[in-house]
């Protein structure tokens, strides 16, 4: 089949990244690119060899089929609705949305008209954590009894061209940088059951240091540190802490912790590795090899494979249930702080099926 159309809205730092990923996945092409600001929409269109359109012209191209919705935060819900209304699937730039209720809205359009919503990150169908799940799987730790999740980090504002929006409802260490490490261990673990967090703003103001901004004040609206338990359905506990407050280097860790070894994954804000496991009676770690194929930087696979299960009329992997249920466990955080308590999941989902090593098959006719 020819491949499939896709238009980006937003033309942000991220943009860049999916624009060329044409190049990597034969089964899309992206035609077009949208935003608010043309200049930033021209600028990205002639780099890349593609074309700058308003936002209205794009959602009412008839060819295009997807949109990858690459807004802020705040706009990822409402500028979703309109591709959905515009009857295309849209695949979100993470989180799904900033309120759960907007997010059940746009569920709730995308069944009515029979579209489909993929989200981001897809950095967990990477050969890194594809070989972890295989190790899980296979039994090499044994039972997975507790994991520690940590990204530990000074901020954005010193590297960022337009860090504000990290400060602000939507944005935060958890809200951004939580959803490669929640879906990572979803998709490693199974469903979370129950959360409890803490939660701190240590510095109410910032000051950006990075162009063209330097030297403008942010004034900080949400924590920038959060920590917490989970509790998984598989009785699973993990340890998550996410921050901008820390002074020095940043720091990233996944580590799962089983009955008969323990795994060391890679950073999930990364597609390769390195992958080490430590069975029981190793003195050492020992290097895993990666065998499947995608550990450069892929983002864009999940749309390309979101492509192909539309074609085949089966589930795909970056789907909405897998992103809600990392919504609602980054709120569980906050509201547990909140509130002083435990707080249970409504939602769950199913991890999604393991990513062959070859993905996709040679045959490209089969997409």
């Amino acid at each position: 089949m020819p491949p499939v159309p896709v238009g980006i809205i937003g033309a942000g730092n991220i943009s860049g990244i999916y624009l060329e990923a044409d190049q990597k996945f034969p089964n899309i092409r992206v035609t077009a690119i949208a935003d608010l600001d043309m200049s930033r929409a021209r600028a990205q269109a002639e780099k890349f060899g593609k074309q700058a359109v308003t936002v209205d012209d794009l959602l009412a191209d008839p060819e295009i089929q997807l949109v990858v919705n690459l807004t802020p935060p705040q706009a990822h819900a409402p500028v979703a609705m309109r591709v959905l209304e515009a009857g295309k699937h849209v695949y979100n730039e993470k989180p799904l949305a900033i309120s759960l209720e907007d997010a059940r809205r746009m569920i709730a359009l995308a069944e009515s008209k029979g579209l489909r919503i993929g989200c981001a990150p897809d950095t967990f169908l990477g050969g890194g954590l594809q070989t972890c799940r295989a190790l899980i799987e296979k039994g090499a730790i044994g039972q997975p009894v507790l994991a520690f999740a940590r990204m530990l980090s000074a901020g954005v504002e010193s590297w960022h061209p337009n860090p504000e929006f990290f400060y602000k409802p939507g944005g935060g260490p958890m809200f951004d940088m939580g959803p490669y490490y929640l879906t990572a261990l979803v998709s490693l673990l199974g469903p979370a059951k129950r959360v409890s967090g803490m939660t701190r703003i240590t510095y109410p103001e910032r000051v950006i240091t990075s162009q063209p901004l330097r030297g403008t004040r942010i004034l900080v609206e949400v924590p920038t540190l959060v920590a917490g338990l989970v509790e998984f359905a598989s009785s699973a506990v993990a340890n998550v802490v996410t921050t901008f407050d820390i002074c020095g280097r940043s720091e990233y860790e996944l580590t799962i912790y089983g009955s008969e070894g323990a795994l060391r994954c890679p950073d999930p804000n990364t597609f390769g590795g390195p992958v080490l496991l430590k069975r029981r009676g190793d003195e050492d770690w020992q290097p895993i090899p990666i065998r499947h194929r995608w550990v450069e930087n892929s983002r864009g696979i999940g749309v390309a494979e979101m492509v192909e299960a539309i074609a085949q009329g089966r589930p795909h992997r970056a789907n909405a249930a897998m992103a809600f249920h990392v919504l609602e466990l980054m709120h569980a955080f906050h509201e547990s702080a909140a509130r002083g308590e435990f707080v249970s999941l409504e939602s769950a989902c199913s991890p999604p099926e393991p990513l062959p090593a070859e993905w996709p098959a040679m045959d490209r006719t089969a997409m």
